[in-house]
Formats: C-alpha cells, sequence, structure tokens
C-alpha cells in the first residue's frame, strides 16, 4: 500500500498552523469539511469518511464528457503527494462522470462522495463545473496511512449570473498563446464562463484579418519604449523602427477558441471603433479625417485615434474585418468597444458634417449613435449581438446592442430600464489593474487607483436603483485587466488574484449565502491551490501604517492582519522583516523615534510587500488668530468646468459657480465628468492632539492646513484613498482642499481620526467660512 508520508507531514504542518493560529473547531471534525471556492449552493454531509488508497478511476459513458474525463485525470496527476493509478486497478475509487436532464439549470451539478464519486451536470459545463469543486476537496483533503480522507457529502450547487466573466487586454502588452491558455485555465478554476479578449487598441493589432493585412504587419508593431513611462512615451519618429507588439494568427485564435470551449468558456472578442483604432488607422491612413500617415502609439493617449464617420469605406472596412472575426469567434456576443471616442476630428471633417447633416444628425453624439447602429445591424443580420462599453448610449442606444457599464453603474441602469442586456463591470469595484494595497508607496508600478479585495467581494452586481422586472436584465458582471502596467505575465496574475477569486463568488454563489470572513477562511486551501498551479497572487500589507506616523509625547501602534490565516512579521531596527522576525502579537507603544518595517507571511514562507512607516516625534503646530466673530457653518467652494491634470491648474481658471457646503463633498451642481472644485475656509481643532486625515478622490486631490500640505493626492488616478498625520493644537486653522475629475468616475471624501480613535467623518461643527466668503 502506497503510504503518503510527504503528504501527511504537509497537513500536520497545516493543523501546527492553525493551532497557533487560534482556530476554532466547528463542531464537527475540522478535517472532514471542505472548504470551496465559490460558496456552493448547498452542502449536505454523511459524517462519513471515504479513503482513497488506490488511486481513481474516471469513467463516463456519455462520450459528450470525453474530454471532461480527460481533463479530470489530468488535473489528479497533478495533486502534490498523490499518484494518479491506472484504472485497471478494481480497488481504485471511481468517479463516474454523467449528464442528467432532471438537474433543473443548464449550468448546475450534483457532486457526491460515497463509496465512490459520482459528477453529475444538466450540461458538459455543469460537469466541468463539479470536476472544479471535486479538484478541490482531493487538493485540501488529509492524509492518513492509508490514503486521502476526504468527507462523503452532497453538493448541490448552480450559478447565480450567467455571465461570470474576465476581460483581458493585449494591445498594450502583447501575451503569448501559453500565457492565454494559462489565464483560460484560471478562469475555468474559478467556475467563471467568459473570457473577454480586448484584441485591438491604439497600441496595438492583435489578430490576423487576411483582407487587410497591414493591420498585422504595422498596425501590431510599435516603437519600443517599455523603459518609459507609459504616459511620457514619444510618438514615433520618422526612421524609427517598430519592434515591440505581436499578434494572433487565425489558426492560433481557432486553436484557443477550442481550448476555451472545451473548458466551458466562450471568448467574446473586442475590436474597437470608432475611437481607440489608432493602430488601425497606422495600417490604412485613409480610415481616419485627415487621412495622414501615423505611427501606431507606444503610450498614453493616441493624438489621432478615431475612425472617420463620413466614408463609406470605414463602414465597409469594418464589416470586412468583423465577417473574418466572426468566422473565428462563434460568440453570440461582439464587443466593439465604443467608449472614448474623441471627436474633434468629426467637428473639423467636413464629411462627417456632410453625414450628419444627411442623416439629419443634431451633434458628434448623435453621429456616434449612428457609427454604432449601422455595426449593430450589421452584426444582427448575421445572428450576433453587438456588445460595447457604457458610451454607446450616447446619441441613442442601437436596438439590439448590450451595455457593458463602466464609468459607474447609471449606464448599467440607464439600459437596464431601457430592457436592454447589462454587464456590470464598474471602474470602482472591477478594475483589477488597480492596486489592491493601500498605499501607493509599497507598489513597485505606477499607480492608477486602489480596490482592496473586500471592496470586491462586497460589490453587488444588481443596482439598488432597479426593481425585480429590471434586474432581470443584468446578465452579470466582469473583471477588467487593462495592461498599460502589466509588461510581464506575472504582473498581470498578482494584479488579477485573488480579487478574480472574491468576484467568482460575487457572481456564483446565492446572495445570502456570501459571508467575507467565511470567504477568507476558505481562501487558504485557494491560495495552495493556485500555488499548486503556479500562479502568482497579490498576499496583502499590513493595515494600521502609514509612510509617516508622528506622536507628541507616545503612539500606540496597532497593526491589522488581512488574512488571519497568515502572520505578520516585523522589525523596528530598519532592516526588511523575515521568517525569523518578530512576530506581531498584540499593540505595542513607541515613545521615540524609529524605523518600523512589517510584513504579511503565508505558512511556506512567501510573503507580501514589506510596509515601512519612518515613526517620529514632534511638537504640535500652533493655531492661527483668528477674529471668530464673522465665522459661519461650512466651507466656501468653487465649481469649475474645466480639463485640467493638477490641482495647481485650478487657481488659473474662473469659477462657473460658487457656494456654501456643510464640508467636502461634489458641488450638487457638478456635471457628469471633467470638472473640478475647491474650498476654503477654517477647520477648528477641538483638542491638541495628533490628527490623520484620509482624502479619497477619483482623480486628483490636495489638502492644506495652513499653509502645510498634508495629504498630496494629485494627478490623473482611479478611486483611491491617500492617507497624513498632523500635530495639532487646539484652535483654528485656514483650510484648502482642491479637486478635479478627469473623466469616467468621480468621487470625493475627506475623513478623520484623532489619536487612537477610528476614522469617521469629519463633524460639520468643525468646517468654519467667514460672512464675506
Amino acid at each position: 500500500m502506497r503510504k503518503y508520508v510527504n503528504r501527511f507531514l504537509m497537513v500536520a504542518g497545516l493543523l501546527a498552523f492553525f493551532a497557533t493560529a487560534g482556530c476554532k473547531s466547528s463542531g464537527k471534525d475540522e478535517l472532514t469539511l471542505v472548504k470551496i471556492i465559490p460558496e456552493p449552493v448547498k452542502i449536505d454531509y454523511a459524517d462519513k469518511i471515504l479513503t482513497i488508497g488506490k488511486g481513481i478511476d474516471v469513467v463516463s459513458k456519455d462520450p459528450a464528457l470525453s474530454f471532461s474525463r480527460t481533463y479530470l485525470i489530468g488535473q489528479i496527476k497533478k495533486l502534490p503527494g498523490y499518484a494518479f493509478l491506472p484504472e485497471k486497478d478494481d480497488s481504485a475509487v471511481k468517479v463516474v462522470l454523467k449528464l442528467d436532464g432532471r438537474i433543473e439549470q443548464a449550468e448546475g451539478y450534483i457532486l457526491e462522495i460515497d463509496k465512490n464519486i459520482t459528477i453529475s451536470g444538466k450540461t458538459k459545463n455543469g460537469v466541468l463545473y463539479g470536476i472544479q469543486s471535486l479538484l478541490q476537496i482531493l487538493q485540501q483533503a488529509p492524509a492518513s496511512s492509508e490514503g486521502l480522507d476526504v468527507p462523503r457529502l452532497k453538493i448541490t450547487d448552480y450559478p447565480r449570473f450567467a455571465y461570470r466573466g474576465m476581460h483581458l487586454d493585449v494591445s498594450r502588452h502583447f501575451f503569448g498563446i501559453d500565457f492565454i491558455k494559462k489565464y483560460i485555465d484560471l478562469i475555468a478554476m474559478h467556475k467563471m464562463n467568459t473570457f473577454h479578449w480586448h484584441l485591438t487598441d491604439d497600441q496595438g493589432w492583435r489578430i490576423e484579418i487576411r483582407k487587410y493585412p497591414k493591420l498585422t504587419e504595422v498596425g501590431a508593431w510599435r516603437v519600443d519604449h517599455e523603459d518609459l513611462p507609459w504616459n511620457e512615451r514619444p510618438d514615433q519618429k520618422e526612421g524609427e523602427k517598430a519592434t515591440y507588439g505581436g499578434y494572433y494568427t487565425q489558426e492560433q485564435i481557432r486553436n484557443i477558441v477550442s481550448y476555451a470551449a472545451e473548458r466551458g468558456i466562450t471568448i467574446i472578442p473586442e475590436i474597437e471603433m470608432p475611437g481607440h483604432s489608432a493602430a488601425a488607422i497606422a495600417a490604412y491612413p485613409e480610415l481616419s479625417c485627415q487621412g495622414k500617415q501615423i505611427g501606431v502609439t507606444s503610450g498614453g493617449i493616441a493624438k489621432v485615434n478615431i475612425l472617420c464617420a463620413g466614408k463609406d469605406q470605414t463602414f465597409q472596412f469594418m464589416q470586412d474585418v468583423l465577417t473574418e472575426v466572426m468566422e473565428l469567434f462563434p460568440s453570440k456576443y461582439i464587443h466593439i468597444g465604443g467608449d472614448e471616442a474623441w471627436k474633434s476630428e468629426w467637428k473639423k471633417c467636413p464629411l462627417c458634417q456632410k453625414r450628419m447633416k444627411d442623416e439629419g444628425l443634431a451633434n458628434e453624439e448623435e453621429l456616434q449613435s449612428y457609427f454604432i447602429k449601422r455595426i449593430d445591424d450589421f452584426l444582427t443580420s448575421r445572428g450576433r449581438t453587438l456588445v460595447g462599453w457604457d458610451e454607446i448610449l450616447q446619441g441613442g442606444l442601437a436596438k439590439n446592442a448590450t451595455v457593458m457599464s463602466w464609468r459607474g453603474e447609471s449606464g448599467g441602469i440607464k439600459a437596464a430600464q431601457m430592457k436592454h442586456n447589462v454587464i456590470m463591470t464598474p471602474v470602482d469595484y472591477c478594475y483589477f489593474d488597480y492596486y489592491q494595497s493601500l498605499n501607493k508607496d509599497i507598489e513597485p508600478l505606477a499607480f492608477n487607483g486602489y480596490i482592496p479585495l473586500s471592496k470586491v467581494y462586497n460589490y453587488e452586481p444588481v443596482p439598488a436603483e432597479l426593481d425585480s422586472a429590471e434586474a432581470k436584465y443584468v446578465l452579470g458582471a466582469q473583471g477588467n485587466v487593462w495592461t498599460e502596467y502589466m509588461p510581464t505575465e506575472k504582473v498581470a496574475e498578482y494584479r488579477v488574484l485573488p480579487r478574480m477569486t472574491a468576484l467568482s463568488e460575487v457572481l456564483w454563489s446565492p446572495k445570502e449565502k456570501r459571508n467575507e470572513t467565511d470567504f477568507i477562511s476558505r481562501l487558504q486551501p485557494f491560495l495552495d491551490w493556485l500555488s499548486e498551479n503556479n500562479y502568482n497572487f497579490h498576499i496583502p500589507a499590513p493595515e494600521g501604517m502609514m509612510s509617516k506616523m508622528i506622536f507628541i509625547d507616545s503612539v500606540r501602534v496597532k497593526l491589522v492582519n488581512p488574512w488571519p490565516f497568515a502572520r505578520i512579521r516585523y522589525t523596528l531596527d530598519g532592516s526588511d522583516p523575515s521568517v525569523s522576525s518578530d512576530l506581531y502579537e498584540k499593540p505595542f507603544t513607541v515613545k521615540g523615534n524609529l524605523i518600523l518595517k512589517a510584513c504579511v507571511f503565508l505558512k511556506d514562507g512567501r510573503h507580501g510587500l514589506i510596509k515601512t512607516s519612518t515613526i517620529n516625534k514632534v511638537e504640535p503646530i500652533l493655531p492661527y488668530s483668528i477674529d471668530t466673530t464673522d465665522l459661519q457653518p461650512g466651507l466656501s467652494y468653487n465649481y469649475y468646468e474645466i480639463a485640467i491634470n493638477s490641482v495647481g491648474e485650478i487657481k488659473k481658471h474662473h469659477p462657473k459657480s460658487r457656494g456654501v457646503m456643510d464640508g467636502v463633498g461634489l458641488p450638487a451642481e457638478h456635471r457628469q465628468e471633467v470638472f473640478a472644485a475647491d474650498f476654503n475656509g477654517y477647520f477648528y481643532v477641538p483638542r491638541t492632539g495628533v490628527y490623520t486625515f484620509a482624502l479619497s478622490s477619483d482623480d486628483g486631490s490636495q489638502f492644506y492646513l495652513g499653509e502645510h500640505l498634508t495629504i498630496d493626492h494629485d494627478g490623473p488616478h482611479g478611486p483611491s484613498a491617500e492617507f497624513g498625520q498632523i500635530a495639532l493644537q487646539k484652535g483654528y486653522y485656514p483650510i484648502y482642499l482642491g479637486y478635479f475629475d478627469g473623466g469616467g468616475g468621480n468621487s470625493l471624501t475627506l475623513q478623520m481620526k484623532s489619536d487612537g480613535g477610528e476614522m469617521t467623518d469629519i463633524p460639520q461643527d468643525q468646517f468654519f467660512h467667514k460672512k464675506q466668503e
């Protein structure tokens, strides 16, 4: 009989780790409970154990499940410490795969473990989802001298949403077919069913179109400026050779589409239009309004990137391209982008203006709608459905279109109320290119924004504004992965994981069963599974630290561990923490200047980013001498309708309106996007102490107390927070806060805590302004 010594030692070590972690028993033997992500609809335990000691024999009589059988065998062979034994061994545990029409849900499955194992599915995709659950059970099964022990149980399971997707942009950075398949494997592991493949954009055309060979001969390549920041890359100069890029041949795409389909995943291709088309224009300049030769953009925003809507050849070109795309992708949906179509070229183009006049179009937004509707009619005539980002609502929504709502949820809400299908991808929750850690100082690449794991897990795809009839138009949601700042496969995985894991449960599990604490408790074995499959994932940093921390007499340092199954280790001498550094177990007091470094460690020694805090003793800043007799509650604000990229530019402009607000926030009159506001007044400090402020914004913001720049959160970025501390004596201080929105979503909040308190909204009675203001 095979002895599972290595696996037994591994499990023993795991139990010891849990013991030191203070984990509580659930009442049922800890080893009999399975931890599956996403959480199944129902698990019934039989209070008995099945020991697998002679291998597993996978069988199926249904030819439609031949791949499922092969796939399961291959995955079992990858499990650590377990060897697959030949099926001719009669004592092996049988895994029976079968289709069962009695299962009501199309993607539902039933997994039964008794003397043998049975996976039944309404469809082959349902069987595949049951296989993923079984693999998690086997991966975390404890070992005895007799073999692997798994609980006898029955899982009844099916997804909440029909659309469960992940997106990947391969235009900004090109990824080879091996990684694309690895990414598809990851989607399958999470019981997701859609891969949105962003194949064209300003920075590269990645799909072979045989009728237009220059799209890949020219459009797939750009000048290699990978050593420069994304938004500082120059345009291609005359004589410069384009060497960075790549594309997928039609043969490769067919292979990938087949690979995904076998794993229950539909690939939706995206061909951008009318904007984000610089790579296509570089290949065929006649597609633009000016018809001038340009190069493929190396980074940032292309100066010319919109197709001419006044030329009939533009529509013929796109129909030819989409015809070849539809031959490669059997997906019901074809994504055409439609976002960020900068229309300045259309405003200057005689042909576009003539088109508007001939078609009775009032403005360029209606011209964009005309463009999208023509493409919608073409795709509909071929039996396909157009999908576009929420900008396709501008000027009127095409009659058959499905909307992906990315600039918040408002576009999705509007589309659902118009009885159009909606896929939710709001930037505040579903943009996985944004950082997962709180402080940009500890991340190695450019800063976009901050979306932590917890925020993703607590996302609800059905907005409260929709009634039950309208909610049915929300097909599901998707995680988006834009790769401007993801030059390598490892970085892409690191940004995606484990937020994709959280989103998978949001989209699969019943809403009433979702529980973040329970999810985190199930995360550890899932992370082990990701590690065994060679995926790179983000490990969070300790919470409760800022890059600069101050105190007047002393400070109590309280660190928070986001993952209770992991450990925080720290140093106070400026050295990097290691597995032998001090273990953080309780808060401690600091009375002198020092450098604190802390890091979260997993049981196998892997760790997250090291967070550093310089802790210094300071004297509080003196209050300002202010005549309080003419002060009134609230802050004065100025509102501007301007397009800027930094807070410092605000004062160069005249406000459109002025007013008074109770505190810091977006003025009621603000437009949907591209505006600015600043706030002036006085802040009252009721007692001497250290005050910590949190400034959250999308995009840039700055916060001053007197002459002191307390928080600098300037520049274009997504929704995120910056923190700052300042020691203040009791009294009044001038306050200035500037903010601008550069497009997309917008948000602005200011919170505060004093000394050891909790972060809360600032009471209104601490803000004042002068009457004459």
